[in-house]
């Protein structure tokens, strides 16, 4: 007779077993219920001998049913790692309003508008979440929106200790922060990133954290998919388990069963109950250079309009193409423009990865470096082609926040009161301008685009610092700008001080 399906409370015992034991358990009752059993476990062994392979094509063996090396406990996992894992509290000092929706103050409290005393006496900001050491100096791994804004950061370890906190580096786009521990000593115990591309639906998992501020607490499931999109920002391909994760597991670990960490936890759904998401370790290894060494991260550009390739559409481009990125337009003068790239070509790979959709070429260009030569693969009139593009900065987008680097500062934008970012398809952004400035007195507003500065035509932020940087004190320079979503250009002129 078939398996009898187990209670509720049995198979929440097995979710911290591995697939092994769930296998054996089910076999007994077969062999105990029918004469048939030799020929399910040969079933069984045919089906496990399938080929299989990771995301990366890396060959996996298949799973052997052995009793004998069932897992029963997680304490020797959990007291190997625990120690690694830390408890992130942050304050920010609230921004002090001089009065409710731009009223004078006092005004506020005279109509009803606030209570009395809470004008000009704006409460601190405290938050909590969780981190990981990943090396022996005190360098510490946790999500961006567990320290944004924060003004004091203190990290606590599992054995008491605690340490003051800098934010070496901060990427919202992915929501990875990057901290460095203060007169920590050099031999802090710390976990390795794993491999996220060989761990696999099915697998175990385990998470370490701080739900609701209840230190070290140990959650374990099973990885449940991959590659999810939850619509949080471009470059979601998140991890997502049944393991337990509330408020306060925010920048927490999620092991696999060596004790490697496999995803940061991140993310859950609200008002569901096993559904938590994770921040693949292998996108966050790529990310580690550059928050370590300018604390943000600048991304490869293309400058294109994409969309996914649905067979509808490769029928009506009459393509026998079944993947890829479709380009539906060209930023003027950017990088996909300047290669030669047109609107109806069909990506198929850049820099030798596979483009299966329009979010694969996305996050395969972000993790390309700027200013990079790659080549594009792609089908234009149902032919093969492939074109040499050199990549450009991606630009923040409308609402992101823009991090800037610790070695980006220019002497000369600082003197003139003026921060500048690369424009989309060309030139040189206006991002900020400092009241009482030489740039505010000439007339420079943010969301500016410079596109010409004295006689040199501007393609990039950098183009315009050096030229900036170049000129003399007491000239008048000669500015083209191009107001915000306007193909016109007016002219204004900056007084170098």
């Amino acid at each position: 007779m078939a398996c009898s399906l187990p209670s509720r409370r049995f198979l929440g015992a097995l979710a911290l077993l591995p697939v092994a034991t769930l296998g054996f358990a089910c076999g007994q009752a077969q062999a105990l219920g029918s004469s048939n059993s030799s020929q399910a476990t040969a079933t069984v062994a045919a089906t496990a001998t399938a080929a299989a392979a990771t995301p990366s094509g890396v060959p996996v063996q298949p799973a052997r049913f052995n009793p004998a090396t069932t897992v029963t406990s997680l304490a020797p996992l959990v007291d190997s790692v625990k120690g690694s894992v830390v408890y992130v509290e942050v304050q920010a000092r609230p921004k002090r309003m001089s009065g409710m929706q731009g009223l004078p103050p006092g005004l506020a409290e005279r109509f009803g508008m606030m209570p009395p005393g809470m004008q000009g006496a704006p409460q601190p900001r405290q938050g909590l979440g969780s981190g990981f050491i990943i090396d022996a100096t005190g360098t510490v791994l946790t999500n961006n929106h567990v320290v944004e804004g924060a003004d004091v950061v203190r990290v606590k370890l599992e054995d008491g200790r605690s340490f003051d906190a800098e934010v070496l580096g901060r990427d919202p786009l992915t929501d990875v922060a990057l901290l460095k521990l203060k007169g920590a000593p050099n031999n802090l115990p710390f976990v390795p990133l794993g491999d996220s591309d060989a761990v696999r639906v099915g697998d175990a998992v385990m998470a370490i954290g701080n739900p609701f501020g209840l230190d070290s607490s140990v959650s374990a499931g099973i990885l449940s998919a991959r590659a999810r999109d939850i619509h949080s920002g471009p470059y979601d391909d998140f991890l997502q388990t049944d393991a337990a994760i509330n408020p306060g597991n925010s920048g927490g670990p999620l092991f696999n069963m060596k004790g490697e960490v496999v995803g940061m936890n991140t993310a859950i759904i609200g008002g569901a109950s096993g559904i938590g998401f994770a921040v693949p370790s292998n996108l966050i290894r790529a990310l580690l250079p550059q928050l370590q060494e300018t604390g943000a991260v600048r991304r490869g550009y293309l400058g294109l309009a994409i969309q996914d390739l649905t067979p509808e559409l490769a029928r009506a481009l009459k393509v026998d193409a079944t993947k890829g990125a479709v380009v539906s337009g060209i930023s003027r003068g950017g990088p996909g423009d300047r290669a030669g790239l047109k609107e109806e070509d069909i990506i198929t790979s850049v820099g030798g990865r596979a483009v299966e959709s329009a979010g694969t070429l996305t996050r395969a260009v972000a993790l390309l470096k700027p200013d990079s030569r790659v080549k594009v693969e792609l089908v234009r009139g149902g032919k093969p082609m492939t074109l040499d593009v050199t990549l450009g900065t991606r630009p923040a987008q409308r609402g992101e926040e823009e991090i800037t680097p610790r070695n980006a500062s220019a002497p000369a934008t600082r003197k003139l009161g003026i921060s500048l970012r690369d424009a989309e398809g060309g030139g040189a952004q206006i991002m900020e301008v400092e009241p009482g400035s030489p740039a505010e007195r000439a007339g420079l507003m943010p969301g500016m685009v410079l596109v010409q500065v004295g006689d040199g035509k501007v393609s990039s932020a950098s183009d315009a610092v050096n030229t900036l940087t170049s000129a003399k004190s007491g000239a008048a320079l000669l500015l083209r700008v191009r107001a915000p979503d306007s193909d016109s250009t007016v002219l204004r002129a900056l007084e170098i001080p």
